[in-house]
């Protein structure tokens, strides 16, 4: 279980508050979507929850781990078993997107493998088994320089399940697909909520959050305004959207 309380974080030399009093609950499995006008804060929870910010103020307890009364072992939880998925995706452009995935992260990956660049045979037909299920299976030898933004996108989503997350933080993951890719992606992340107990926070735009997130946080003025179940918004909910 996730559980956050009072997380507050201001920015900039006026001290501006972005977040004011953000808490929840999350159990293992949910899908959720983020929804909110520009400068509601999306982009700013995200970070935090991944540790990419500082909290001004609040709480964040991880399975029975208190984050921030345990600052070495809480933020080496959050590396090791949470990814953060930003718009544009943090991949080594000189790899292929096979060793893109295979490699991943510094703080997922053993040294000898990040040194020697070797990977065993499972680990091969896993990351290429991922991304096939993303539409990437013949993108898989090019340098991720030679990939579109979306197609990064995707394979920095492989990364994160051939890795082992258990949550997935990602900042509008779909932008610059188009709809049937996109489709597929969020069809296979809520395949994996459910299946597997993976949980996904992430920005996405109304249409798509309406349809495929198990959870709906609308964010106005650095607060969860409505927190509701996966569904079509009201009139009233929708408001400021």
């Amino acid at each position: 279980m996730i559980t956050v309380e009072h997380l507050a974080k201001a920015v900039g030399e006026d001290k501006a508050p972005v977040l004011q009093d953000i808490g929840f609950q999350l159990e293992p499995g949910e899908f959720v979507a983020l929804l909110g006008p520009s400068g509601s804060g999306k982009s700013t929870l995200l970070r935090c929850l991944a540790l990419r910010e500082k909290w001004d103020r609040g709480n964040f307890r991880v399975d029975g781990t208190d984050i921030m009364k345990s600052p070495f072992a809480g933020k080496r939880k959050i590396r090791r078993e949470w990814a953060y998925l930003e718009q544009n995706a943090e991949l080594n452009p000189n790899r292929t997107a096979l060793k893109n995935v295979l490699i991943g992260q510094a703080s997922q990956t053993p040294l000898w493998r990040m040194a020697t660049g070797m990977v065993r045979s499972d680990d091969y037909m896993g990351a290429m088994d991922q991304l096939d299920l993303l539409g990437l299976l013949d993108k898989a030898k090019l340098k991720t320089s030679q990939l579109s933004g979306g197609e990064k996108q995707r394979v920095a989503i492989a990364r994160a399940l051939v890795h082992g997350a258990k949550v997935i933080l990602a900042d509008e993951p779909v932008t610059g697909l188009d709809p049937k890719t996109a489709e597929n992606v969020l069809e296979t992340l809520r395949n994996l909520c459910k299946e597997t107990g993976l949980t996904v926070l992430t920005v996405l735009p109304i249409e798509l959050a309406e349809r495929f997130a198990s959870r709906l946080w609308v964010l106005e003025d650095g607060r969860i305004k409505h927190d509701v179940k996966g569904r079509r918004l009201t009139s009233q909910e929708r408001l400021h959207l």
